[in-house]
């Protein structure tokens, strides 16, 4: 019989990522979520390898992110949708809840949400709320973001090399298949398309 190993820095950090991007994944952000390295060090008994929500050790955040991402429930989960305020803070943990969401390298998908998101930050206003969504549909991922602002509608620019801003719409036209606007009376959604693998 092997002796039980305790969890190592890697894992609780890992484990704490996982466990960050499924509660944003519900809407829940804890900033205070992290690693507390004095436990983890020894200084503090009780559990080893603590996360700071409830006091529980890595095999307990392992069992809530499960819960949280429907593992074992509802599996692959149909969509991801999450609302929040559009600030530069927030894209981090929105990425990691997008790869969580696909459980797959998702890096095309990650750079769309980023751009989108950074796109209203630019032009609506920081702090602007906006829902974004992520569905996979017919072998493609659709990735939507409304946001209250029908006016400011996104346009393609062609920077150049000098030029320090203007490539996020063309960023997203290089990886994505389509992409296009929506506007309702008071909100808009831009959306993009992108293929399987």
């Amino acid at each position: 019989m092997q002796a039980h190993q305790p969890p190592t820095a890697h894992d609780v950090e890992r484990c704490v990522d996982e466990l960050r991007a499924a509660l944003v994944a519900h809407g829940v952000t804890l900033p205070s979520l992290r690693v507390d390295l004095p436990s983890f060090a020894g200084t503090y008994r009780p559990p080893a390898g603590l996360v700071a929500l409830g006091n529980c050790n890595t095999a307990t955040a392992r069992r809530l992110t499960a819960v949280l991402k429907g593992d074992g429930r509802i599996p692959g989960a149909a969509h991801l949708e999450l609302d929040l305020l559009a600030v530069p803070k927030a894209v981090p943990d929105l990425r990691r809840a997008v790869r969580g969401h696909l459980g797959e390298p998702c890096a095309d998908v990650q750079l769309c949400v980023t751009e989108l998101v950074a796109n209203v930050i630019r032009h609506v206003g920081e702090g602007t709320p906006v829902r974004v969504r992520v569905f996979r549909a017919e072998a493609r991922t659709r990735v939507e973001v409304t946001d209250p602002d029908p006016r400011a509608l996104p346009v393609l620019l062609h920077a150049t090399g000098d030029d320090g801003s203007g490539r996020g719409l063309a960023l997203l036209e290089a990886v994505a298949l389509r992409w296009g606007v929506e506007q309702r009376g008071a909100s808009k959604t831009v959306w993009c398309e992108l293929g399987e693998g």
